[in-house]
């Protein structure tokens, strides 16, 4: 029996402690995310609370370690309540480790399932193993699911593999808790020493290690934010790994806190991390690019980003509202149900929805659909019927557009085909390429108009800072309207920002708002576009290395530096 099928009473809960892994969330295993998707209460530390919050069941609250205990739900209810216990603060780590431990014994006895979740691994956490005890005290039942251990992962997004073929000797310090014997035996060993330590402690770890006998100009890479798009990773030796975080001006720093590993040893693989730094080294590493569009909009697009290594911000740039006079829609509506049309095409998500919301309105669902044949354009627009419980018989097997939706449609047939009329549920502002590809195909084509786009609420203070100010690294740009819009509620674009558009009449709209085009889609598909600016990004990586450049994202330009004209 799985153990989260245990009958629990209502004095003895379940506790699962869970390893949240180094960072990356796409690292948590799919035992975990089970674990948080049935969490009551979720007692996370600071560090991993926006990796395993995503995937906590919807609903959740947050409520802090300060809080008032008599606030929480009841017992029984099946409210669950997201607990935060922030660990950051090293001086501060036994008391919150402490309000831990009460708060998953208090969340267990109650009767509710608790995810105790951790970083890295729980095996490898200092104080997991204590508050596993207490449980087993108090008979409260629990299981670990184990997370990938940060001492083992950031190595590996690092590009510095801990062993080779001569199998070397890998060695684990905690710099935090090591004793002098530790350093002693790790000093005395000529195998791999994996360091966990912090920013402002690295150089004197290297320093106990050359004390017990390490040369000093054995190799040492240290990453800090491993995993994540904010990772950084110096090369060094033991001997110079001091005035390398020097040079790099790391140190002294506000944040020399921060957690790092350091790998050290001949075969750590650090004169190779150069070819091996797979995850470093993707075209948009770090880049933070905005994406003006919903979220619904830009999910697929901002997957694609990710795997580029780039950190998408989807700042929506028009608002859907419904049609001013909804009775051309409540009549095509009806017209489905009375057998007016032959096929139902939908170009958009927005126009899924609004269609929903009629049948909803009028206490129909997707049997209504039967005997009718749908058409989408897009994926995003056919996982949208599907989950409305409609199955589309045709979707564009080229290009995901109106275009690409014309090359697949059949022309009609008075002979196979009863009805001849289509019905086009779209918005006000839609172009006619579709409705006149029909025509030409012999359909008769009722053009509703589903809703409405109006431009959307400028986004927050901060964002609109960080588009006029330069914080994005690029934005791209996926019509002529979302130029428009985002320049209307947000402003201008710094001139450091890499302006990526679909395509020559929205490049010609930023253009004529004062900004500068340096990359353009081959073709007019969002996924080109992406493409086209991961092209662009590894492009720009090359030319900084063959020019001896450290390489930087286009925000990391000094202040004030203007971008050149290209005259070609």
């Amino acid at each position: 029996m799985s153990p989260t099928t245990l009958s629990a009473g209502p004095e003895h809960g379940h506790v699962t402690f869970l390893g949240a892994g180094p960072g990356d969330p796409g690292l948590l295993t799919l035992r975990a995310v089970e674990a948080l998707a049935n969490a009551d209460v979720l007692v996370a530390e600071h560090e991993v609370l926006d990796v395993v919050r995503q995937h906590a069941r919807q609903g959740v609250s947050e409520v802090n370690t300060d809080s008032d205990p008599s606030q929480d739900p009841a017992p029984g209810t099946g409210a669950p309540q997201l607990t935060v216990v922030d660990g950051t603060s090293t001086a501060a780590a036994t008391p919150a480790v402490r309000d831990a431990a009460h708060l998953v014994m208090e969340a267990a006895r109650g009767g509710r399932r608790v995810v105790r979740a951790v970083s890295g691994d729980p095996g490898l956490d200092t104080y997991a193993a204590e508050e596993m005890l207490a449980c087993a005290a108090a008979g409260v039942p629990f299981e670990v699911v184990p997370g990938i251990a940060s001492a083992v992962g950031v190595p590996a997004y690092a590009g510095v593999p801990l062993r080779d073929a001569q199998g070397a000797d890998v060695r684990f310090v905690d710099a935090r808790t090591a004793s002098d014997r530790c350093w002693t035996e790790v000093g005395a060993s000529d195998g791999t020493v994996v360091v966990s330590t912090t920013l402002d402690s690295v150089s004197a770890a290297a320093g106990e290690l050359v004390s017990a006998g390490r040369k000093p100009d054995t190799p040492m890479t240290v990453t800090v934010a491993g995993t994540t798009t904010r990772q950084r990773t110096w090369t060094a030796t033991l001997g110079t790994i001091a005035q390398t975080l020097k040079q790099a001006k790391v140190l002294p720093s506000p944040e020399g806190g921060r957690p790092v590993i350091a790998v050290v040893g001949e075969r750590s693989a650090a004169a190779q991390r150069d070819q091996l730094a797979w995850f470093e080294s993707k075209p948009l590493f770090g880049w933070k690019v905005l994406v003006p569009r919903t979220k619904e909009q830009a999910a697929s697009l901002s997957d694609q980003l990710r795997s580029y290594g780039a950190v998408p911000h989807e700042v929506p740039t028009i608002a859907v509202e419904p049609p001013r006079t909804p009775q051309q829609m409540e009549r095509a509506v009806k017209g489905l149900v009375t057998g007016r049309y032959e096929w139902i095409a939908f170009t958009s998500v927005n126009a899924v929805k609004a269609v929903r919301e009629k049948f909803e309105e009028y206490g129909l669902d997707a049997r209504a659909f039967a005997g009718i044949k749908v058409a989408a354009v897009g994926e995003q627009t056919a996982k949208a019927l599907i989950a409305f419980g409609v199955k589309p018989d045709l979707v564009p097997s080229g290009e995901q557009s109106a275009a690409g939706l014309l090359e697949d449609w059949p022309p009609y047939d008075p002979v196979f085909d009863p009805i001849d009329r289509v019905f086009l549920p779209r918005a006000d502002i839609a172009t006619e390429t579709l409705v006149a590809g029909l025509i030409e195909l012999g359909w008769e084509v009722d053009d509703v108009t589903a809703y409405r786009t109006v431009r959307a609420s400028p986004p927050p203070a901060e964002t609109r800072e960080a588009i006029k100010g330069g914080g994005f690294d690029a934005v791209l740009f996926t019509s002529s309207s979302t130029v428009r819009n985002l320049v209307g509620i947000a402003g201008k674009p710094h001139n450091v920002t890499v302006i990526a558009c679909i395509g020559p009449a929205t490049a010609k709209t930023a253009e004529e708002h004062g900004l500068r085009v340096d990359v353009m889609a081959p073709e007019p598909s969002v996924h080109k576009l992406a493409e086209a600016l991961a092209d662009f990004g590894a492009k720009r990586r090359v030319a900084a290395l063959e020019a001896g450049d450290p390489v930087t994202r286009p925000s990391e330009r000094r202040p004030g530096a203007r971008r050149r004209r290209s005259t070609t």
